[in-house]
């Protein structure tokens, strides 16, 4: 566009060269995650897309989950985890090169690898373990909360996080119910338990609007809203990573098939990162190119910021071109 000088400005958007996708595979082999970053990645144009993810106790990558990391566009995978694996792709090894941006959900100690590593190299929205928050009033349906809380504490950290909030203590006690009815039978109770043990919270409030304040505090990463007029309800809820409207939208179909990526924020990052989108795989560059006409409109405004900083070499720098 032409800016009041009557310049050219604009902006460029070029994708990183290389890129580290980390994909948690140890537990709970996640195909899914490699479909969620490592096609965002291919889609921005990134050339080399290099995959860590942890092996199995046999020392093996799931099959599934390289069939789907391979057919996503990744470049190179290696079987690396952990804390380890992030600092692989941050600082380089003698096998695998520095990558300049960092994607990918992983544990605790994934997140706090990150952390440390920012400004060594870039790093994404810092995702980690999985949380769920339901909101609900006494519409909601008590056995489709339960289900979808054990769903989202079945990950295997034991640092899932997992909240109930609600204005209605007779939902709150049929919820607590079906927990103890539905999760004997499920395969992965023991990591469940442990989870919820640590980070399980069945919230009563005394309206909506405590609860959505709440909620905005916590800033979960996935927000179900259980209530009449949930998309109205949902408008104030401003710090979730991705908010599911009404009985029948769980947190597992955006983990699947819903479309938006399920890489997000987690640990309270809501309230500054939102969840992982194409253009994070892209660097943007201002341009700016005057000619003299417009450098001549422009010099008065220079000149006047150059004396009031004491900075003269910068005015003389636009003066000299007239």
């Amino acid at each position: 566009m032409r800016n009041s000088h009557g310049a050219t400005v604009g902006e460029k958007f070029d994708p990183f060269h290389r890129v580290g996708i980390y994909i948690p595979g140890g537990t709970a082999p996640l195909v899914s995650t490699a479909l969620m970053t490592i096609t965002l990645a291919k889609a921005a144009g990134c050339p080399e897309i290099v995959v860590c993810t942890p092996p199995n106790k046999e020392g093996r990558i799931n099959p599934a989950l390289l069939f789907a990391a391979r057919t996503a566009g990744a470049t190179e995978i290696y079987r690396a985890g952990g804390a380890q694996a992030i600092a692989a792709l941050g600082f380089g090894t003698n096998t695998i090169r520095r990558v300049q941006k960092i994607f990918g959900p992983g544990n605790a100690y994934v997140v706090a690898a990150k952390r440390l590593l920012f400004g060594q190299v870039a790093v994404d929205l810092l995702p980690g373990p999985s949380e769920v928050c339901v909101l609900a009033d006494d519409s909601a349906e008590p056995a489709y909360i339960a289900a979808d809380l054990l769903a989202q504490a079945e990950h295997g950290s034991g640092h899932e996080r997992a909240w109930l909030v609600t204005t209605s203590a007779k939902l709150l006690k049929a919820v607590s119910q079906e927990l103890a009815r539905q999760l004997p039978p499920l395969t992965r109770r023991e990591f469940i338990e442990r989870a919820l043990a640590h980070n399980g919270w069945l919230i009563l409030v005394k309206d909506l609007e405590a609860a959505t304040q709440l909620v905005n505090q916590l800033a979960p990463e996935h927000c179900e809203v259980m209530v009449r007029s949930a998309r109205k309800v949902s408008a104030r809820i401003v710090t979730a990573g991705a908010i599911f409207l009404g009985n029948d939208s769980p947190t597992v179909l955006g983990d699947y098939v819903a479309g938006p990526s399920h890489t997000l924020p987690t640990g309270g990052a809501g309230n500054s990162f939102a969840g992982l989108t194409v253009d994070q795989f892209q660097r943007r560059t201002s341009v700016v190119e005057y000619r003299k006409p417009a450098v001549r409109k422009a010099l008065k405004a220079v000149q006047k910021f150059a004396t009031l900083e004491g900075l003269d070499a910068h005015g003389r720098s636009a003066e000299v071109r007239l």
